[in-house]
C-alpha cells in the first residue's frame, strides 16, 4: 500500500451548459408572491415553508435575486398601503387599538418572510448592498404607515393628547401607549424623536410654564416644591412605563427648568413661607425637598447656600451684638451653641450633611462671633459656670459632648490668645477654691485646647495642676514639723509658681493677729526648706471657716473668702463699726470690700451682718452690726462672695493690654523664624507669612507687625536693602 502512488481526485463541470426553463423565474415567483399574500391574510398554516425556501434559494442561486428583491418590495408595499387606509378608516380610541394590531401583524409577517429569503438575506443582500428584508419592512411600514398624510399628524395629536389626559389627572391606557412608543423606537431613534419626544418636550414645556406661574401665585413655598417634587416625579414614573428611558433627562430638564429653576429666587425670597422661614421654624421636610429640588438645576444650591449664609450672618451679628444677651455671658454661649446645633441638624437632616453648606456655617459663624471683642471671655466664662457647677450629676459622656462643643466655638475665635488668657485666669479661681466639679473633665478640656494648640498653649495650665498636687505635699510636710499646731487655727497654704499662673497684683490685706502668725511660721518652714524663693501672700484669693455664735446662741460654720474673714473677725471685739473703720482696720481695696460687705449684709439668707441705713448699695457712711436674728436650717452657711462676673472696664483694658504685651515676642519669634529660613523678602510677603503662621493663635494686626519689625532692625536682627527700602535681609 505504501508503495503505491497517492492518487489526486478532481470533480469536473458538465461539459454542456445547464439550460433553464425561461419561465422558471416568473412561475417561482408566482409561487412566492402568493405565499406573502396568504401571510398577511392569516392563511400561513397551509404553506410549506421548506418548499417556499427552497424556491427562494433557487432563485438567488440562479442570479434572478434581483427579481425576488423588487417583488418582495412591491407585494410589501401593496399590502402596507391597504393598512394604512384600515388605520385612517379607524375611529376615535381605536385608532391606536388599530394600529397596533396592523403592527403586530405586520411584525409577524415580516418574521415569516424573512425566514423565507434567509439565503437572500445572507448572500444577495450583502453583495449588492441593499437594505435587509427586516430593515426593509420597517423602513416600507414607516413610508407607507407611519408617514402617511393621514397617519402622522393624527398619531402624534393623539399621543399628546393622552399625555395631557394623564396629566391632568384622568386614567389612559398605558400598555397601548407603551406599544406605540415602542413602534416609534423600533423604526429607529430619530423616527420617536422626530415623530413624537420633540414635540412632547414643547408641549411639556409650555404646559409646565402655564402651570407653575397658576401654582406661584396661590401657593406658599412650601405648597409649591410639594407640587414640582410630585410632577417630578409623575414624569420619571411615566417614562418608566411608557417612554424610551433616554426622554427622562430630557423631560425632568424641562420640568426642572419650568417650575425650579425660573422661579428660583422667587421661591427662595418668598414672604412668610420661602427659605428664612423655613430656617428659623425648623422645616426640615420642606428644606430637605428644597435641598433636592435646587440641587437639580444650575446655581441652584449656590442661591440657597447664599440666602441661608446671609441669613445666619444677619441673625448672628444680631445675637452678638444685643445689649441684653451680653449681660449673661453663660446664656450668650448658651445661645451660640443652640444656634450651632440648630444649623447641624438642618444640614444633616435637609441638606444630606454637604459639605459646602457645612463650610458656609463655619465662616458665618467665624464671622460674627469674632463682631463681638468679648467672646473669647464669655467662651471661658461659660466653661468655667459648667466646670463649677453645671455639669454635676452629668454622665462622662454628656460632659464630652459639652467640652466638645466648647471647643468647636473656641476654634472659631481668631484671638485664642486672648480666651487663654481669661481661661487660665478662671481655672486658677476653680482649683484655688475647689471648685471645679470633676479633675477629669478640667484635664479632658486642656487635652483639647492641647491637640487643638500645641504644647506651648497648655504647658502653664498643666502647671498648676502640678502646683496643686505639690502643695498638698508641702502642707503635709509643714503639719509633720509643727506637731503643736494642731489644736489652734488650721491653715492650708497653696504655693503657686509665678510663670503658670495667671499675675495677680499683691495686695496687702490686715489679717487677724491668729492667723498672721500661722503664716509668719508657714513662710520660715516653707523658705527653710526652698532656697532662691520668694513668698508673696495673695489674701484676695483664700477662704476660710469660721465657727460664729449668734444672739441666741445658734451656732454655724460659715464658709467664707479670706476678705470676709478678716471683717467678721472685727467683731468679736465690736458691737458696731462703720464702713470707714473697717477699711481702716483691714486695708482691703475698696472695690473688693464693698463687694465683701454686700454679700456679708445684703444677701437675703446670708446676712450674718445687719447694715444701716437699709439700701442695695454700699457707700462710705454705711454702719454695720452683726445679725442677732441670723438664722439658717443648715449647720454650715457656705457666703459666696458678689462676683463681678464679667471684667469691668478697666480690667478688661488691662487684660487687653496684657494680651497686647504677650503677642509681641510671639510675632518678633515669628519674623525671625521666617526671615531665617527664606535670608531676604519683601514687607508685604513677610506681613502675609507671619500673619499665616499666627493665626492659630490670633489674627496679627499688619501695624503691630511693622513695628515689632522696626524693633528687630533696630537691634540687627534684620536690615533694609540699600536699593530697596521694602525689602529686608535677615543678619546671622
Amino acid at each position: 500500500m505504501s508503495n503505491q502512488k497517492k492518487r489526486n481526485f478532481q470533480i469536473e463541470a458538465f461539459k454542456h451548459r445547464v439550460v433553464m426553463d425561461p419561465k422558471y423565474a416568473d412561475k417561482t415567483w408566482k409561487i412566492l408572491e402568493h405565499a406573502i399574500h396568504e401571510i398577511y391574510n392569516h392563511n400561513a398554516s397551509g404553506l410549506s415553508f421548506e418548499e417556499l425556501y427552497r424556491n427562494a434559494y433557487n432563485m438567488v442561486l440562479h442570479k434572478f435575486g434581483d427579481k425576488l428583491y423588487s417583488g418582495l418590495v412591491a407585494t410589501m408595499t401593496g399590502h402596507l398601503k391597504d393598512i394604512a387606509q384600515s388605520v385612517e378608516a379607524a375611529q376615535g380610541g381605536s385608532f391606536l387599538e388599530e394600529l397596533n394590531r396592523k403592527w403586530n401583524d405586520h411584525n409577524k409577517a415580516l418574521q415569516m418572510i424573512r425566514d423565507i429569503l434567509m439565503y437572500m438575506d445572507r448572500t444577495y443582500i450583502p453583495s449588492t448592498q441593499k437594505t435587509p428584508v427586516h430593515e426593509l419592512g420597517l423602513n416600507l411600514w414607516k413610508e407607507n404607515v407611519i408617514y402617511s398624510s393621514q397617519i402622522r399628524t393624527r398619531l402624534l395629536n393623539t399621543l399628546l393628547e393622552l399625555v395631557h389626559s394623564e396629566r391632568t389627572a384622568e386614567v389612559i391606557d398605558r400598555g397601548i401607549m407603551r406599544n406605540i412608543t415602542k413602534m416609534l423606537m423600533d423604526l429607529g431613534p430619530s423616527v420617536y424623536g422626530q415623530e413624537f419626544e420633540t414635540h412632547f418636550l414643547q408641549v411639556s414645556a409650555e404646559f409646565y410654564r402655564v402651570e407653575s406661574q397658576k401654582f406661584i401665585e396661590c401657593c406658599d413655598c412650601g405648597d409649591y416644591l410639594k407640587k414640582a417634587e410630585r410632577r417630578l416625579n409623575e414624569e420619571m414614573e411615566r417614562v418608566s412605563h411608557y417612554l424610551d428611558s433616554r426622554t427622562e433627562k430630557k423631560i425632568t430638564n424641562v420640568v426642572e427648568k419650568e417650575m425650579i429653576e425660573n422661579h428660583m429666587l422667587r421661591l427662595i425670597h418668598m414672604e412668610n413661607s420661602g427659605l428664612v422661614h423655613m430656617l428659623c421654624d425648623d422645616k426640615y421636610e420642606d428644606l430637605s425637598r428644597m435641598y433636592n429640588l435646587f440641587r437639580r438645576v444650575t446655581d441652584g444650591l449656590s442661591k440657597v447656600r447664599e440666602v441661608m449664609t446671609s441669613h445666619m450672618r444677619e441673625s448672628g451679628k444680631q445675637l452678638v451684638t444685643d445689649p441684653e444677651r451680653l449681660k449673661d455671658p453663660v446664656e450668650y454661649v448658651q445661645r451660640l451653641l443652640d444656634e450651632k446645633d440648630k444649623y447641624d441638624k438642618i444640614i444633616n437632616l435637609a441638606f444630606n450633611n454637604d459639605k459646602s453648606f457645612q463650610n458656609a456655617l463655619n465662616s458665618s459663624f467665624e464671622y460674627f462671633i469674632n463682631l463681638n471683642a468679648r467672646s473669647p471671655e464669655f467662651i471661658s466664662l461659660f466653661v468655667d459656670d459648667k466646670l463649677r457647677k453645671g455639669l454635676k450629676g452629668v454622665s462622662e459622656d454628656d460632659v464630652e459632648v459639652t467640652l466638645d462643643k466648647v471647643m468647636m466655638l473656641f476654634r472659631y475665635l481668631q484671638e485664642k490668645d486672648v480666651f487663654e488668657k481669661y481661661y487660665k485666669q478662671h481655672l486658677a479661681k476653680r482649683l484655688l477654691s475647689g471648685k471645679t466639679v470633676s479633675d477629669d473633665a478640667e484635664r479632658s478640656l486642656i487635652v483639647k485646647l492641647k491637640t487643638e494648640c500645641g504644647y506651648q498653649f497648655t504647658s502653664k495650665l498643666e502647671g498648676m495642676f502640678t502646683d496643686m498636687k505639690t502643695s498638698q505635699d508641702t502642707m503635709q510636710g509643714f503639719y509633720g514639723c509643727h506637731p503643736e499646731l494642731s489644736d489652734g487655727p488650721t491653715l492650708t497654704v497653696q504655693v503657686l509658681t509665678t510663670g503658670s499662673w495667671p499675675t495677680q497684683s499683691s495686695v496687702t490685706c490686715n489679717l487677724p493677729a491668729e492667723m498672721s502668725a500661722l503664716c509668719e511660721k508657714f513662710r520660715s518652714y516653707y523658705l527653710g526648706t526652698h532656697t532662691g524663693r520668694r513668698l508673696s501672700w495673695q489674701t484676695n484669693m483664700g477662704t476660710a471657716d469660721l465657727k460664729a455664735t449668734f444672739g441666741k446662741g445658734q451656732k454655724h460654720e460659715l464658709n467664707v473668702s479670706t476678705y470676709q474673714m478678716c471683717v467678721l473677725m472685727l467683731f468679736n471685739n465690736a458691737d458696731r463699726l462703720s464702713y470707714k473703720e473697717i477699711e481702716q482696720a483691714t486695708e482691703i481695696p475698696a472695690s473688693d470690700l464693698k463687694r465683701c460687705l454686700q454679700s456679708l449684709a445684703l444677701v437675703k439668707g446670708r446676712n450674718v451682718l445687719r447694715k444701716e441705713p437699709m439700701g442695695k448699695e454700699i457707700v462710705e457712711d454705711d454702719a454695720f452690726f452683726v445679725n442677732d436674728k441670723f438664722s439658717s436650717k443648715l449647720y454650715k452657711v457656705k457666703i459666696g462672695t458678689v462676683v463681678a462676673q464679667k471684667e469691668s472696664e478697666p480690667e478688661k483694658q488691662e487684660t487687653r493690654q496684657r494680651v497686647e504685651e504677650d503677642r509681641k515676642p510671639q510675632i518678633e519669634a515669628a519674623i525671625v523664624r521666617i526671615m531665617k529660613s527664606r535670608k531676604q523678602l519683601d514687607h508685604n510677603n513677610l506681613i502675609a507669612e507671619v500673619t499665616k503662621q499666627l493665626q492659630s493663635r490670633f489674627l496679627a494686626n499688619p501695624t503691630e507687625v511693622k513695628k515689632r519689625i522696626e524693633s528687630l532692625i533696630e537691634r540687627d536682627f534684620l536690615e533694609r536693602d540699600d536699593s530697596d527700602r521694602r525689602l529686608y535681609r535677615y543678619l546671622a
